[in-house]
């Protein structure tokens, strides 16, 4: 049997916290309750118009959605990969080499005639991003939500190593206190 370490679990914790929401596929935590972005099969569909407005790569797919999101979501690689070599299956992408070996997805007529076809369906899917990151206040910065992430992990980290001495208490809440004083006057 498999168990998370203490590691693991800090990361999760911290990141659910602070990004408000639980689980990975679409789920997301709101002040008014809970709810989803993603039913099954719609991310296949938000991939294919992202393509369709530019060529992407995985990686810009990824941050793209996260960005629209608001920063409340970021799906994983393990998650667009394997939905972008569904559409390429289909017919709907193709793919091309480009820069350092990077997969370049882009839009087929096949990709096309499936978002005309499903075009209330894919804009159903898109007002509801706009919905979560409309309910996140255009969200964070996703390089703010990784900062506040490391730096509880680091202290989490840290006091899980044992007591701290006078002098280290001193300078953690010195690094603190100047943080604080950074962002307020930002």
């Amino acid at each position: 049997m498999f168990h998370k370490s203490r590691h693991d679990q800090d990361q999760r914790h911290a990141r659910d916290e602070w990004l408000g929401r639980h689980g990975q596929r679409g789920h997301f935590h709101f002040r008014g309750g809970r709810g989803r972005v993603f039913d099954q099969g719609d991310l296949r569909f938000v991939l294919l118009r992202l393509v369709a407005e530019k060529p992407r790569h995985g990686y810009e797919l990824i941050k793209e959605i996260e960005d629209r999101l608001g920063g409340a979501y970021s799906p994983s690689p393990g998650v667009i990969y394997p939905t972008l070599t569904l559409l390429e299956e289909m017919g709907q992408t193709t793919v091309t080499a480009s820069e350092g070996g990077k997969k370049l997805y882009a839009i087929t007529p096949a990709g096309e005639a499936a978002l005309a076809a499903n075009k209330s369906t894919i804009d159903a899917i898109f007002a509801r991003i706009a919905e979560v990151s409309a309910a996140h206040g255009g969200g964070l910065a996703p390089q703010i939500l990784r900062a506040m992430q490391n730096l509880r992990l680091a202290l989490r980290m840290r006091l899980a190593r044992g007591p701290l001495s006078a002098a280290e208490i001193d300078a953690i809440t010195q690094a603190l206190d100047a943080a604080a004083v950074t962002v307020e006057r930002s």
